[in-house]
């Protein structure tokens, strides 16, 4: 920016009193330290060469690396270095050598130091800043499992005047066994760095924690589930194990209460064209023994299937690069014709990261989930690449009517399951980073890698749990194994809300994830908080106490009880080669309470599809939630115009909010929710009802002039942040010359400036109008409670003025 223009953006400041972040990160220049004859030491090796530095052993043998290494060979990561040199262990030889580099002794002349620094997590990973006079380690740090180097600020006030050196000490040979260091400089006073720009760094674990121990490995289906160590209540049972079910990786439940299953034989490389081993097959409990009496394979032949779901005479899938709709419109298990291309343009670069863990969501779009390392531009075939959606990690969604794909919400690690609770707020697990979040539409979320696609995003919203999942402090893959006590480890895949109405009443809206390292069953619990939730350690539904079991996903079913898919293998991870999984293995478990057994598999409905919509209508009301999703989906597909009316009077009458909202979304399926229905629901006593209204207008995103005026209403008075979350994820569905009037009653309340969602969702709507206009976005966050924005709005303007 130039001096001019910075200067007008300054006065622009004053005038509104907003406070400007300074946009360049090194605004308050560092200096590098000076060696005995009073030069500035190479600490920043734009040298191009060890100079002033000592090195032992092979690890840094061939540094510093010049250029952005990294980006070609991870897309995902960048080395974001410095200059045009930096240290990056793994670049000359990879993992395995070990080594340290010291540097030349110089005096602390300043208070504080920073520099960057990334690579492993382990304390074998490490740079340290030693004291020369007694050897000893006064400031140390490892890199957080990642390539991207982020600064590292250290106090040295204590230490001005003494004599340091800087040691990094590569010592770990296994993954993430290496170090990327660079450009370390003095302050004057403590640096502020950009949050995109500071170190995932964390203080090097200490020991090795205790390894975990558990009683067995490789039983067969019925040891199995006799291992199975069950919260008191609660039963097991074996639903199916080999070799009738073998790598399953997605399953999902019919409106019969059958099990359709997806078997991965493909996994981990894709086969060529027509070459694909992958099977559909459908499990039946005829008798209600909890146990599968048939089984009928559907599809074979398939290529890469990694999500799965039933529904609108079919079944969809995902088998990247291609999101399929297989026909079935006469129901007889039998494909009507040849796999439908509905999408393409889905990644499998890494397999395991793929399109993921399908189901319908309230609003009765098909939702999923989609891995970080792993780049999509998804689109109808032949769709240009420029009018394509784009996606790396994120919950996607798709209208199986209209036809339509959007990306509900970015970020997260490599997601593997997501699921809506009675207030229809969706919930997504990941793996690597923090285990729970909260999904709203339009929000952007913690990465595990890579950045935004928004480059304005500047902060996301992080994890709802409070917690995590594995133990000690060396990062979650040096707690792999070792994390009994926490909850297993690092790893999740499937995430279920339970909803079945058969369990005690203290599961209901609690979340459930399979924990792959931890061969168990997590639970979290759900607490709402502000605009919304805390995730709480709750109590492991269960112990598989068998070393092979890979939970994938978890399910209720009709008679409430849960249906679990294990993918039963010896390796635990995502290995790229085929030859080292099993092909042999696979179980389905069931999980019962004490209350509901012998209920039997159809709970005396039987096949939903046969119903009439008026009883279809009344299962609205039921306890599970099973059959309200299946019976709603029905009428979706029916179209039938003539229960609108009972549902109407179910919407006005109800006095449950979440039965409440159980009629609203069947009027949306039904394209009956129209604005003068929405209208209504706008004042509403409850926030979701209210929040909902919100959402479904906006669904075209084309609200009306008078819908738009009852927004900028609840923007400026309604109590609830929940309503505001709603209003801040509308705004990005609207166009930007419509926000302003709405926006200015959101950032108005002084409470939201703490809140876990609304100060980065309140940016992500105003952000756009920066460019619409400049002076009166300023004025926007000038004048609102959310000092946030002020910031970000100055350095928008000081990064974006040309």
């Amino acid at each position: 920016m130039n001096r001019a223009l910075a200067a007008v953006v300054g006065i622009v400041a004053v005038c509104l009193g907003v406070w400007v972040w300074a946009a360049d990160p090194k605004a308050s220049e560092g200096v590098l330290p000076l060696g005995a004859d009073g030069r500035p030491l190479n600490l920043d090796f734009e040298t191009g060469t060890l100079k002033d530095w000592t090195a032992t052993g092979d690890a840094f043998a061939g540094q510093p690396i010049k250029g952005d290494a990294v980006a070609a060979r991870r897309k995902d990561m960048r080395s974001q270095h410095q200059g045009n040199y930096w240290i990056g262990s793994f670049e000359t030889a990879g993992d395995k050598p070990t080594g340290s580099l010291t540097s030349a002794t110089f005096k602390v002349t300043h208070p504080w130091a920073a520099f960057l620094v990334a690579g492993g997590s382990s304390d074998q990973v490490r740079v340290e800043i030693v004291s020369a006079a007694d050897k000893a380690v006064i400031f140390k740090t490892s890199g957080g499992d990642t390539e991207n180097l982020g600064r590292a600020v250290v106090d040295l006030q204590k230490f001005q005047g003494k004599d340091v050196f800087i040691r990094l000490i590569d010592d770990h040979t296994g993954p993430w066994g290496h170090l990327n260091f660079d450009d370390f400089r003095f302050y004057g006073e403590r640096p502020k760095f950009a949050a995109a720009a500071v170190a995932k760094a964390k203080a090097p674990a200490g020991p090795p924690l205790p390894a975990d121990v558990v009683k067995f490995n490789g039983l067969t289906p019925q040891e199995a589930v006799k291992a199975i160590t069950l919260t008191d209540g609660f039963s097991a049972t074996l639903f199916a194990g080999e070799p009738e079910i073998v790598q399953p990786v997605a399953f999902t439940i019919d409106d019969r209460g059958r099990l359709w299953v997806a078997e991965a034989m493909t996994y981990p490389k894709r086969a060529p064209e027509g070459e694909g081993k992958d099977r559909i097959v459908i499990f039946e409990d005829i008798d209600g023994d909890g146990k599968a009496d048939k089984r009928t394979v559907f599809a074979e032949g398939l290529n890469l299937v990694s999500g799965l779901e039933v529904g609108f005479g079919g079944v969809w899938v995902g088998a990247a690069p291609y999101l399929m709709f297989i026909p079935d419109k006469d129901g007889d298990d039998k494909p009507d014709g040849p796999p439908q291309i509905l999408l393409d343009g889905f990644g499998y670069t890494d397999t395991h990261e793929t399109l993921n863990a399908f189901t319908w969501g309230p609003d009765g779009w098909l939702y999923g989930c989609h891995g970080v390392f792993v780049k999509s531009a998804a689109g109808k075939p032949g769709t240009p690449a420029a009018e394509r959606t784009p996606i790396t990690a994120g919950v996607w969604r798709y209208h199986p009517t209209k036809h339509v794909f959007e990306l509900f919400a970015e970020g997260t690690s490599n997601p593997w399951g997501v699921d809506f609770n009675d207030m229809g707020q969706a919930f997504c697990t990941a793996c690597v980073i923090p285990h729970l979040y909260h999904m709203i539409q339009g929000g952007r979320f913690q990465r595990q890698a890579g950045s935004h696609f928004d480059p304005y995003t500047y902060k996301d919203i992080t994890t709802i749990a409070d917690h995590v999942h594995w133990a000690g402090t060396g990062g979650p893959h040096a707690g792999n194994n070792r994390s009994d006590a926490a909850g297993g480890g690092h790893a999740h895949a499937g995430a279920m809300i339970y909803l079945g109405g058969a369990w005690p009443a203290e599961y209901r809206n609690t979340i459930f994830m399979s924990n792959i390292h931890g061969n168990r069953v997590n639970n979290d619990l759900l607490e709402p908080q502000g605009s919304g939730y805390v995730g709480k350690h709750g109590k492991d539904l269960l112990l598989m106490n068998d070393k092979w079991s890979r939970l994938i996903n978890l399910k209720y079913g009709p008679d409430g009880s849960v249906y679990m898919i294990d993918w039963y293998d010896q390796q635990a991870c995502h290995l790229p080669q085929p030859e080292k999984f099993d092909r042999s293995n696979g179980r389905i478990y069931k999980v019962s309470y004490k209350a509901s057994e012998g209920r039997g598999a159809g709970a005396a409905k039987g096949d939903l599809s046969k119903l009439s919509n008026a009883e279809l209508v009344a299962l609205q009301g039921d306890a599970n939630e099973y059959f309200v999703r299946h019976a709603r989906r029905i009428l979706q597909e029916r179209q039938s115009k003539d229960v609108t009316g009972a549902l109407g009077t179910m919407l006005n009458v109800s006095s449950d909010p979440a039965k409440r909202l159980r009629a609203l979304w069947a009027l949306h399926a039904l394209g009956a929710d129209d604005e003068k229905v929405l209208m209504g629901q706008l004042r509403h006593a409850n926030e979701y009802v209210r929040g909902w209204a919100i959402q479904l207008a906006c669904e075209d995103r084309n609200p009306s002039d008078e819908m738009l005026a009852e927004f900028a209403r609840l923007a400026e008075s309604d109590p609830s942040p929940v309503v505001r979350l709603y209003l801040a994820s509308a705004l990005q569905r609207i166009d930007a010359g419509k926000r302003w009037d709405i926006l200015k009653g959101l950032v108005a309340h002084e409470a939201d400036a703490d809140d876990h969602n609304l100060p980065c969702m309140y940016w992500y709507a105003l952000e756009p109008l920066v460019g619409v206009d400049k002076i009166k976005a300023l004025k926007i966050a000038g004048e609102g409670k959310v000092p946030m924005l002020r910031e970000f709005v100055a350095r928008k303007m000081a990064g974006g003025l040309k």
